[in-house]
C-alpha cells in the first residue's frame, strides 16, 4: 500500500491497525469462563473420523475429547495473562451457537442467491454456527445454485463447482478476522460469484500465484482443517482458484488482498472446457442427455406418481439406479449422477428416513432394497 497521512478516529479502525501492525493472533484469546458445557463436543467423533479418513493412524482416533482439543491448541496458557483456558479458536470452531453469539455478536455468513432479483436475492440463509457446520451449510448452498459441469482430469471425473466452492469457503471461514463487525457473505450472481471478509492484510493488493505470500491469519483454525481434510497447506487455495476456475468458466479468478479480502470467480452457464463438438451438441452434453433420458425412462417404469412429487430429481435417479442394481456402490451413483459423495450419502439418508430405501447386508456384500412396492432388489 502507498503510505499517506490519514486521521483514524474509529474504534474499529484503530483495533484493525493494531492488531495488524503487531501480528496479533486474535484466535489466541483465553476465555477463562468457557467450559466443555460452551461447546459442542458431540461433533468430536465426525471430527476424528474425518481425520482418520486422511491418515489411518491419525493421532486423534484413541484421544480422548480433552486430549484432542489440547493437542489442536485449542486449550491453553496465555503467557501475557496466566489466563487458562478454551481460547476463541475453540468457540469458532465448536461453540453452541448462544456462546458464539454472546462472545462475537457480529459474526455471521450471509450466502446470497440474486440472478432474477437482482435488487433484493432469490434466495439467502443466514449462516451463524459453529465453523464446522458453517461449512457444511455453505457447500450445501454452492450445490444448490451453482451447475456441476461435466470434467475429466486423467480419465477421472472432477467437480469443478465443489473444488472451487470448497476454496472460496475455507478461505472465508478460517482466514477471516473474527473481532471484525464486517458481515461475511457468499453471493452468487448471473455473471460471477464472490466471497468477501474482513482481513489482516499486510501487503494488500491483487493475489497471483507469482506474488502470493503464505500469511495465516488464524493457523490454529487452519491447522484444525487441514486435519479434517477440508484445507490442504498454506497457499494451495491460490493454486487451485487459477488452475480451475478457467475450466469452469473460461476466465480467471481475482483474489484482492486488502482489509475486506475478496475472492471473484467469474461464472459462464454456457462455457464448457470440453468444447469438442458433436453436431450441435457437446461431448457433456451428449452423455449427459444419454444418462439422463435412460434414467428417466427407469423412473417413469418404476416410480410412482405420488412418491414422484415427493422426492427431488437426484433422489428419483438414485432409487432408478438402485431399482436396476441393487449392489450399485456409492462411488458408481456419483460417477453416473454426476454429483459428489457426501451429496449421494444426503440425498440416501432422506431416502432411508423416508421409508424409501433400505441397505441389508454388510458393507461390501450387502445390497439396497427400494421400499413402499416401488422396486424390490432381490439378493
Amino acid at each position: 500500500m502507498d503510505d499517506a497521512d490519514v486521521k483514524v478516529t474509529a474504534t474499529g479502525q484503530i483495533a484493525q491497525m493494531y492488531i495488524r501492525k503487531q501480528k496479533i493472533f486474535t484466535e489466541k484469546k483465553v476465555y477463562p469462563c468457557v467450559n466443555e458445557d460452551d461447546l459442542r463436543l458431540d461433533l468430536l467423533p465426525r471430527i476424528r473420523q474425518r481425520a482418520v479418513n486422511r491418515i489411518q493412524d491419525h493421532e486423534w482416533k484413541n484421544m480422548s475429547d480433552m486430549e484432542l482439543l489440547r493437542s489442536a491448541g485449542l486449550f491453553g496458557e496465555d503467557k501475557e495473562t496466566g489466563k487458562r483456558g478454551y481460547n476463541l479458536a475453540a468457540v469458532m470452531l465448536l461453540g453452541r451457537d448462544e456462546v458464539i453469539r454472546s462472545i462475537s455478536p457480529v459474526y455471521r455468513t450471509d450466502a446470497i442467491l440474486r440472478k432474477a432479483n437482482i435488487d433484493r436475492y432469490d434466495d439467502r440463509v443466514i449462516v451463524q454456527t459453529n465453523l464446522i457446520e458453517s461449512y457444511d451449510l455453505l457447500m450445501q448452498f454452492a450445490e444448490k445454485h451453482l451447475p456441476d459441469k461435466f470434467y475429466l482430469e486423467k480419465d477421472v471425473r472432477v467437480s469443478l463447482r465443489d473444488v472451487i466452492a470448497r476454496e472460496m469457503l475455507v478461505n472465508t471461514l478460517i482466514h477471516r478476522e473474527f473481532t471484525s463487525s464486517y458481515i461475511a457473505k457468499f453471493i452468487i450472481e448471473k455473471d460471477k460469484m464472490y466471497t468477501e471478509n474482513a482481513n489482516r492484510a499486510i501487503n494488500g493488493g491483487v493475489i497471483t500465484p507469482d506474488n502470493f505470500e503464505p500469511n495465516p491469519k488464524n493457523p490454529i483454525i487452519a491447522a484444525f482443517f487441514r486435519n479434517i481434510w477440508l484445507a490442504d497447506e498454506l497457499g494451495s487455495g491460490v493454486r487451485k482458484l487459477y488452475r480451475y476456475v478457467p475450466r469452469y468458466s473460461g476466465k480467471a479468478p481475482e483474489l484482492i488482498d486488502g482489509d475486506v479480502f475478496r475472492v471473484i470467480v467469474p461464472l459462464d452457464a454456457e462455457y464448457s472446457f470440453d468444447a469438442n463438438t458433436i453436431g450441435n451438441d457437446t461431448i457433456s452434453d451428449t452423455i449427459n442427455d444419454t444418462i439422463n433420458d435412460t434414467i428417466n425412462d427407469t423412473i417413469s417404469d418404476t416410480i410412482s406418481d405420488t412418491i414422484s412429487d415427493t422426492i427431488n430429481d437426484t433422489q428419483k435417479k438414485i432409487l432408478a439406479l438402485i431399482g436396476k442394481n441393487s449392489k450399485i456402490t456409492i462411488k458408481e451413483l456419483c460417477d453416473v449422477i454426476g454429483i459428489n459423495e457426501r451429496n449421494i450419502k444426503n440425498n440416501i439418508k432422506i431416502l432411508k428416513d423416508a421409508k424409501l430405501l433400505e441397505r441389508e447386508g454388510a458393507k461390501k456384500n450387502g445390497y439396497w432394497i427400494v421400499r413402499r412396492g416401488l422396486i424390490r432388489a432381490e439378493k
